[in-house]
């Protein structure tokens, strides 16, 4: 991988133009007790003359992970290395990256759960004791040998923390658990990058946004773009109430911010298994989606959101889905099995 260098702030400028991404702790929003104790480890860190300690952070997508790595490294004033877990295949990919990290440099590695196991032995001796052990050769003349390594700081990032081992997760002396963001810190992004796009937005239509966003700044970003288009040839380029009301319709966004693929989740789950419990590799199949997919993407919404549950028999969905999908339930004014009986009929 080629370094990311350290950016002047004109080109930082012109990169937040492009990417809606803060580059600084000032101009993140959100993850305030995260950030807070970051600039203190980071601070204390340049203080001593020393590297950070390798970081771990876990969370939904879209939460800004990436973002907060790139952070971090600006602040450190270091260049960062950016790779992931599934393309580092064997441990010579890994070994190659890990002698061109310069000293005091970031490695930033995504998906870190998917590493081969092989992969992640090599890991170990590399970020405990900044030592690379090779084996060279086969068989009887197979030696070893330890290659002194450059202090580095390693931020893994992952949105299955489940799926890492214990060997490794507890190697990172720093963790740090992204949530699902506030209204408020959403509608703040949105104003402040809606003036890096050179647009106006109205303040409603900023609340309305972050409302639809699914506490995820990453699809907040994704919708103002979109708006920008709406607004653009439908409303002389101001964002309006009108504009974003219109525009969520057209892209199948809802009030509570579900898609055509969780509502598609959600009905599958109530026309198909009564409501649950029904296990993910059923609905996998049902919904011909990738199980990965279901667990990362649409399910973790869904769970904040509290429209479905997780059981040992499977997934359920909630009250709460039934009365957003116009299901009554409980013999209030119509029953799930008339509900059922009618949409067969429709």
């Amino acid at each position: 991988m080629d370094d990311e260098s350290v950016f002047s702030d004109d080109e930082l400028k012109e990169d937040r133009i492009v990417n809606l991404r803060p580059k600084y702790f000032k101009e993140y929003i959100g993850q305030e007790r995260i950030i807070d104790n970051l600039k203190v480890y980071v601070e204390a860190a340049k203080k001593r003359g020393e590297s950070l300690d390798h970081c771990l952070i876990y969370g939904p997508p879209g939460l800004g992970k990436t973002t907060l790595a790139n952070v971090i490294s600006t602040e450190l004033g270091s260049n960062i290395k950016i790779t992931s877990g599934p393309v580092i295949e064997k441990p010579g990919d890994l070994a190659a990256i890990l002698t061109n990290v310069a000293e005091g440099d970031v490695l930033f590695i995504d998906e870190i759960h998917r590493l081969h196991p092989s992969v992640e032995e090599i890991l170990y001796p590399a970020i405990e004791d900044f030592k690379l052990d090779l084996v060279i050769g086969q068989g009887p003349a197979a030696r070893t040998i330890r290659i002194d390594l450059n202090r580095f700081t390693m931020i893994g990032a992952t949105t299955r923390i489940g799926l890492i081992t214990s060997p490794l997760r507890d190697r990172f002396g720093i963790t740090l658990r992204l949530d699902f963001y506030e209204t408020e810190d959403l509608v703040t992004i949105i104003m402040n990058n809606a003036k890096y796009l050179n647009t106006y937005i109205e303040e409603a239509a900023a609340i309305e946004i972050a409302k639809r966003s699914r506490g995820t700044p990453r699809v907040a970003n994704r919708i103002l773009r979109r708006m920008r288009d709406f607004a653009e040839i439908f409303g002389k380029g101001t964002i309006s109430f009108d504009i974003v009301e219109n525009g969520l319709a057209k892209l199948e966004i809802d009030h509570e911010g579900l898609n055509k693929f969780d509502i598609l989740y959600l009905e599958a789950i109530l026309k198909k298994f009564k409501g649950g419990p029904v296990g993910i590799e059923t609905l996998s199949a049902t919904l011909s989606e990738e199980k990965e997919a279901i667990e990362d993407v649409i399910e973790p919404y869904l769970l904040y959101k509290g429209f479905i549950k997780k059981t040992p028999r499977g997934r359920i969905i909630t009250e709460r889905a039934y009365v957003h999908l116009g299901v009554k339930t409980h013999g209030n004014l119509q029953s799930i099995e008339d509900y059922l009986e009618d949409d067969g009929k429709s």
